[in-house]
């Protein structure tokens, strides 16, 4: 069945994750917009830190709705070759998108985090969520960006994933993707949540912020 929202399914997704709770190693990273939300409860749950990684999708070109390829932090771009080969996209217009997405990347960075310095990663488990995983090429690309950062081990999370994304993050990762449903057929992430609307900046500044005044009260 659907899940009703991004929050339940967050939560349903943080019990899978239990193993993980009250432990002083581990970070949550969220993959705004929509990864925000359930990340957020999943770092509730786990009394863990939360901070966002910023991964664009690259939209074909005239049907952005389907990804091309990502692009994240740390200059990290990922293509799906097979994909631009079969349609045939010329490279200049592959850099054009990329140009365009590396803008609104580096606006959300500076809107959503301000003055707060990253989360530090190396060294520690990081968990990388986000609100489903289609193709799965925006996670692949905030693993590409992460794993130059050392940390310990990155786990890919996500309430709903196609099965064989999910399968084929086993060779990225020191854990299999964690998944509360993976159905078949999959079609697309919109489809597993009866209200998938759009997350807003403001809602995602909103979680962050109450994130940290959790964390605050409880180290307190």
């Amino acid at each position: 069945m659907p899940f009703a929202n991004r929050i339940e399914a967050g939560r349903l997704l943080a019990k899978k994750l239990a193993a993980y709770s009250n432990r002083p190693d581990v970070v949550v990273l969220a993959l705004p917009r929509g990864g925000v939300p359930v990340a957020s409860e999943v770092a509730h749950a786990l009394n863990a830190p939360l901070d966002v990684f910023l991964v664009r999708k690259l939209g074909i070109p005239g049907h952005e709705e389907f990804a091309m390829g990502a692009i994240a932090t740390g200059n990290v771009r990922v293509l799906n070759n097979d994909i631009v080969d079969y349609l045939g996209i010329p490279d200049d217009l592959i850099d054009q998108v990329v140009v365009r997405e590396q803008r609104e990347l580096e606006r959300r960075a500076k809107l959503y985090r301000g003055s707060f310095p990253p989360a530090a990663i190396t060294n520690r488990t990081v968990i990388v969520v986000d609100d489903g995983l289609a193709t799965g090429s925006t996670m692949r690309a905030a693993i590409n960006a992460l794993k130059k950062m050392r940390p310990a081990r990155i786990i890919v999370a996500a309430p709903v994933a196609a099965r064989e994304t999910c399968e084929s993050f086993k060779d990225d990762v020191d854990s299999t993707c964690v998944c509360v449903m993976t159905p078949e057929p999959f079609q697309a992430v919109g489809l597993w949540y009866r209200d998938f609307s759009q997350t807003s900046d403001k809602e995602v500044c909103d979680s962050l912020e109450h994130a940290r005044e959790r964390r605050h009260k409880r180290v307190a």
